[in-house]
């Protein structure tokens, strides 16, 4: 009988327990924002994530009624800066502005990293998507994608494609092109993309895929021709470049991707509040305007779709991957 008694104390003070610890968590989700928040960019300020995030972060701002501070912490291609908000506590005071990078290629090249893509995070919204670009030296004697593969086929050893370095989303893009194409070329990895630009427009290495942000003005100049875009509409800001997918390539999407990652464990409802900030900043026409200056296309998703988008992208990406036996330390 003592037992029993000593029992059921133990468990009334377990339920209050649990009742307080839910009318917290409604109390802080209800709350929310209450002080400043952190989103961390996992790069180096200056690159499109970091003009994205400046960008949301302010309308954000202005929404929530409370600082969101944008914080540079690059490193490890992005994994030091996604790590910190995997360990981060889970009150959506620290949000990553996550990418194809971060959630995709890093978890599928990398022999080991510190998180896991789609359990050590909280999703919250599928900001913007932005094409890279195949472009050419005007030298070489290519017009469009099929006299591209032609060239290719006659000669598999005679051509090399440049990227902005090993495992990156553009190096990932030739090798998606040459496999369903069925070509071959040799990769040439840079450090950057700058770099890389400067030796296909001096034509030392006739080809590469880059983002069309930073290869718009080379293209608008003529000294890059643009045989086609890598996403499977064209873009809006180039609409006379075609797809590669509707130049022969069926099926062939490659882009580059913003989203807004909290930890795993944040409250659902604090997701949802800043999912709805999110969303509202992609609606401002000024901040549509920024975005179509770099041909980057709003997208604004729901949690549910952003995590079904980033499983969606380890599929894809693990089978060109594991072909182009890419892995790095």
């Amino acid at each position: 009988m003592a037992f029993f008694r000593m029992t059921r104390r133990a468990s009334l003070a377990l339920g209050i327990g649990l009742l307080a610890t839910v009318a917290v968590t409604a109390t802080s989700a209800q709350s929310f924002p209450d002080r400043s928040i952190t989103m961390i960019v996992p790069f180096a300020a200056g690159g499109s994530t970091d003009v994205v995030a400046r960008i949301v972060a302010q309308k954000m701002s202005d929404d929530l009624g409370q600082q969101v501070i944008v914080q540079n912490v690059a490193g490890a291609g992005g994994n030091l800066g996604a790590d910190n908000v995997a360990r981060a506590e889970p009150d959506g005071y620290t949000i990553l502005m996550g990418t194809v990078a971060t959630h995709a290629l890093n978890p599928l090249i990398l022999k080991s990293t510190p998180y896991d893509a789609e359990k050590d995070f909280a999703p919250i919204s599928l900001l913007v998507v932005v094409p890279n670009v195949l472009v050419v030296n005007p030298e070489l004697p290519a017009k469009n994608v099929q006299e591209l593969i032609a060239l290719l086929k006659a000669d598999p050893q005679k051509y090399s494609y440049a990227s902005s370095g090993n495992g990156t989303p553009l190096h990932l893009s030739g090798e998606l092109f040459k496999s369903m194409a069925g070509v071959d070329m040799q990769h040439i990895p840079y450090k950057g993309a700058g770099p890389a630009l400067n030796d296909v427009i001096g034509n030392q290495v006739p080809i590469m895929f880059d983002n069309l942000p930073s290869s718009s003005s080379h293209i608008k100049a003529g000294t890059l021709r643009a045989l086609a875009v890598t996403t499977a509409e064209r873009a809006p800001s180039f609409p006379d470049i075609p797809t590669i997918a509707e130049s022969g390539i069926p099926g062939y999407e490659t882009y580059t991707w913003n989203a807004l990652f909290a930890p795993a464990g944040t409250p659902a409802d604090v997701v949802s509040r800043l999912n709805a900030s999110a969303n509202k900043a992609l609606t401002d026409p000024a901040v549509a305007e920024r975005m179509k200056e770099f041909s980057a296309t709003i997208v604004g998703s729901t949690p549910e779709e952003l995590g079904a988008h980033v499983t969606a992208e380890l599929a894809k990406w693990k089978p060109v991957v594991d072909g182009a036996k890419i892995q790095m330390e």
